[in-house]
């Protein structure tokens, strides 16, 4: 049974570069690891899915789709399916002086932005950079291995899911309350210096109207602690300690009363 488009899923997945082994990508840390791709600052878990969302490559979306919970596939993709054919007119020479103060600093294999796109330094010489526009997986046949492992259903699962693609690593410490129409999300405050929490918030609004569609109205509720006001917890009380055992106390018997004749 094909999934329909908008349904969420959650899928494990890794990929690599057909003709090189080169991994690129995975969601499970030990492969990642293997593949010797591992960033110690990522979690790794299963990635949420919309289907046919655009939140994959175009050829993976595709054969994802297609798929059934449970199922585990190797999907191969040619360059047109996966990061696209290598375009010649997208590599050009670029004067060195166009870098500015970075003219000095650049070497071959560096992505460089420049007239704002983001290009691969391929070859320097005679003052002159050759720039290659391409994606750097352009032109490569893409191979993924994928299980899907479970579709997100009921209000509150999406609102979780979603709120934690946002958030990354730090969504579980939004708290939310679903009451049939309305949602209120409230945002703690070690979350306010996040880098682009507006945006975030937008971002957030946004996909639940469109997947939680019962959602008409969302409130965001930014939690202050006055930590000086916060009750103080007792600490334990030390032990009296234990004053050593002396020797053991010897009893005397009293003397018997002399009997009398």
């Amino acid at each position: 049974m094909a999934f329909e488009k908008g349904t969420l899923i959650f899928a494990n997945y890794t990929a690599r570069v057909k003709d090189t082994g080169e991994g690129i990508e995975s969601t499970i840390e030990e492969e990642a690891k293997k593949l010797k791709i591992h960033d110690d600052s990522r979690k790794y878990e299963p990635r949420l899915v919309g289907v046919g969302e655009g939140w994959l490559i175009a050829g993976l979306d595709a054969e994802v789709a297609k798929m059934n919970v449970g199922e585990k596939k190797e999907i191969e993709l040619p360059p047109e399916k996966a990061f696209g054919v290598r375009d010649p007119t997208q590599v050009r020479m670029v004067p060195l002086r166009k870098f500015g103060e970075r003219e000095h600093e650049i070497a071959v294999g560096d992505s460089v932005e420049i007239d704002n796109r983001v290009g691969i330094v391929r070859f320097i010489g005679s003052g002159r950079a050759q720039m290659d526009f391409n994606h750097r997986l352009a032109g490569k046949s893409i191979v993924y291995d994928i299980k899907v492992l479970t579709k997100v259903e009921g209000g509150e699962d999406k609102v979780r899911a979603l709120i934690d693609r946002r958030l990354g690593g730090e969504g579980k410490k939004a708290s939310f309350d679903l009451a049939k129409s309305e949602l209120t999300v409230t945002i703690p405050d070690d979350l306010f210096l996040l880098e682009g929490l507006q945006i975030i918030k937008r971002g957030i609004a946004n996909d639940i109207f469109k997947f939680v569609p019962a959602v008409t109205k969302l409130t965001y509720i930014e939690k202050f602690l006055n930590e000086k006001a916060q009750p103080k917890k007792e600490e334990p009380k030390a032990e009296k300690p234990m004053e050593p055992a002396g020797p053991p106390k010897t009893r005397r018997k009293k003397a018997a009363p002399a009997q009398t004749a």
